[in-house]
């Protein structure tokens, strides 16, 4: 059995193969992929070369964790049914590539245990449900932030959850004026025109290594600052103004799946809009000037990819 996927063959170098598929396993599914989203944060580190060694790095390798798919192939027992729509947050399925993360593909494998049953109206917005989830483990169980540090997508869809499950109204810095647009109950600033310093739960979306200084000025007694992006540059922070603020830092790591099951639940409920996010949109074959264009064009917010031509 075979696929056509996007490959990074070494760092800047990628495009479209052909890839045997491992023969399918009892409890596994066969998904026929539709779209595809392009992460700016993890993927733009493998395709740079940037991204810190951890298991199962190495090139080359079918990148991608943001998948919709139908149904088509079930081996043996499960609850998804043949034609039912799945989110696919990845796959390791690939003769002569690694699955890091594997979803960038027109057809994978994929255990049933990790497919997500959702509801094909969400088309498109389905590859939006992994950064969805990655919010929500930013706050699940604990405080939910007052002040959140960048306005791409994944701040955006934070800000939007916060105001979902009922929160007050968060404030966004971003110092990008043309991503200062779009937000939905919620006010976005400039950082050097925000005056506030008792924000209690900061959480910082941006990936900007050098950021922990500016939000421990604007952190309240006992406050906690929330890594919630991706760092592949070491992060520092001046000690006495953290001391004398008895400031708190925490890292959020993957998703799991309950996440990803709230966020399902929020959006067919209808208290979390998906809409409005994904800005651009390419044919699966123009993988290379797709992956140029989320990386370095500032107005691309999100990118997906188009499989059901191939």
């Amino acid at each position: 059995m075979k696929t056509t996927a996007i490959v990074l063959s070494e760092p800047r170098h990628i495009g479209v193969r052909t890839l045997d598929l491992t023969p399918p396993r009892d409890g596994d599914l066969l998904v026929e992929i539709a779209h595809s989203g392009i992460s700016t944060g993890t993927e733009r580190l493998l395709w740079s070369g940037t991204m810190p060694a951890f298991p199962g790095m190495g090139y080359p390798l079918v990148p991608g964790y943001e998948a919709v798919g139908r149904v088509v192939e079930r081996h043996g027992d499960s609850a998804i049914a043949v034609g039912q729509t799945v989110f696919v947050p990845g796959a390791s399925c690939y003769e002569g590539a690694r699955g890091l993360f594997g979803a960038s593909a027109s057809r994978l494998i994929v255990r049933a245990d990790r497919a997500l049953p959702i509801d094909s109206s969400i088309g498109e917005n389905g590859i939006l449900l992994a950064l969805a989830a990655t919010a929500y483990h930013t706050f699940a169980g604990a405080a939910l932030p007052e002040l959140i540090v960048g306005h791409g997508v994944l701040g955006r869809l934070l800000a939007r959850l916060v105001v979902a499950v009922g929160g007050a109204a968060p404030t966004v810095w971003e110092i990008n004026a043309d991503r200062r647009s779009g937000a939905q109950g919620y006010e976005v600033v400039d950082p050097a025109a925000d005056e506030r310093r008792d924000y209690r739960v900061i959480t910082d979306v941006s990936g900007a290594p050098g950021i922990l200084d500016s939000l421990v000025a604007h952190l309240a007694p006992a406050g906690e600052i929330v890594l919630g992006g991706f760092y592949s540059d070491p992060l520092s922070f001046v000690f006495p103004p953290a001391f004398m603020r008895e400031a708190r830092f925490r890292v959020a790591a993957q998703w799991q799946r309950t996440d990803l099951e709230a966020v399902r639940a929020l959006v067919e409920d209808g208290r979390l809009s998906l809409d409005g996010l994904i800005t651009h949109r390419a044919a699966a074959d123009q993988a290379d000037l797709a992956y140029r264009t989320a990386f370095e064009n500032p107005g691309c917010l999100k990118m997906v990819l188009d499989w059901r031509a191939s």
